[in-house]
């Protein structure tokens, strides 16, 4: 039989028509759906940032150099498939963690794990040709620009692995819940502000950004974008420019690298009278899931939108 050949670019569209087909299925959590693993066919050819990969047959020895892959692949039911993952692969608990790392890779150590498929974020350029070298398929599944990039690579990580039937459920969820929060998501009574904190320096996101969609969902305005004058979605803010836009909600994605609070925060020199501040609306978040691309951003949207029905200057 000769292998498919199913370009990325597809996946959102396919998904799409799939996700009608499961629309009657009741709300389940992200992580804990029942494995419903289908027969399919193989050999299958996936095409990807970092070229084809070709998979005789489903995988059972994956190795994970993405924490938001691993968290792809543990929630469509993989995991039994997985037996390494990278060094910041945290979620879920029953990753089987090691020292391998996705930033600096070691193609030696990897190919110790005897993998028959390997899934990185693609920033590691060599990666790719030096494990075709050996033999070794690999699937690249970059940082996402939109929710489509994210259902593309859980369609993909669901074909590869032999699991699309539970991708396609994954996905079906997650829009479901997605769609659930937007509409029932506060009113806004005048436009409202925030500053999203990636550390203690002052970098933040745009809306342009995978996290900065987050937010335009729940039609918050960004008070990044207008600094962003190099257009790289990440700009460093200066404090005084923050003090002087003084955002109506404030979102700390840097608690646990940089161990920032509302506390922390509001001791900054000149801060203490920016709303947010003024009025508690500083919001502590999970860094990794604030981050990561994966099933969680369910969780990540619906912090958010707690935050802005708990700010009473914004809905009341």
């Amino acid at each position: 039989m000769s292998a498919k050949t199913i370009p990325v670019w597809k996946f959102a569209t396919c998904c799409a028509v799939l996700v009608a087909l499961f629309a009657g299925c009741g709300h389940e959590a992200v992580t804990s759906a029942p494995s419903t693993k289908v027969p399919q066919d193989f050999p299958v050819t996936l095409q990807t940032a970092a070229g084809n990969a070709t998979l005789p047959k489903a995988p059972t020895r994956v190795v994970s150099l993405s924490p938001t892959a691993t968290e792809m692949l543990f929630a469509i039911n993989a995991g039994s498939q997985v037996v390494a993952v990278d060094d910041q692969s945290n979620y879920p608990a029953a990753a089987p963690r090691t020292k391998l790392s996705g930033f600096q890779p070691n193609v030696e150590a990897i190919a110790n794990y005897r993998p028959d498929l390997v899934v990185y974020d693609g920033t590691a350029k060599i990666l790719a040709p030096a494990l075709r070298a050996l033999k070794i398929p690999v699937l690249a599944e970059p940082a996402a620009k939109t929710l489509d990039d994210t259902y593309s690579q859980i369609a993909q990580l669901g074909i590869a692995t032999g699991h699309d039937a539970d991708g396609t459920r994954l996905i079906s969820r997650m829009r479901h819940d997605i769609a659930g929060i937007v509409a029932n998501a506060p009113r806004l009574k005048r436009r409202a502000t925030y500053y999203h904190e990636l550390e203690n320096t002052y970098y933040s996101v745009t809306s342009k950004t995978f996290i900065g969609q987050v937010y335009s969902l729940l039609g918050l305005s960004n008070i990044a974008d207008a600094a962003d004058k190099a257009g790289t979605g990440y700009p460093q803010l200066s404090s005084e420019y923050i003090v002087r836009s003084s955002p109506d909600l404030i979102f700390l994605a840097d608690t646990k690298c940089c161990k920032q609070s509302e506390q922390s925060v509001a001791a900054r020199p000149g801060w203490s009278g920016i709303s947010a501040i003024k009025n508690h609306d500083v919001v502590p978040l999970d860094d990794d899931i604030a981050s990561r691309w994966g099933p969680r951003v369910v969780d990540f949207l619906r912090t958010v939108a707690a935050a802005i029905r708990s700010a009473k200057s914004l809905t009341s």
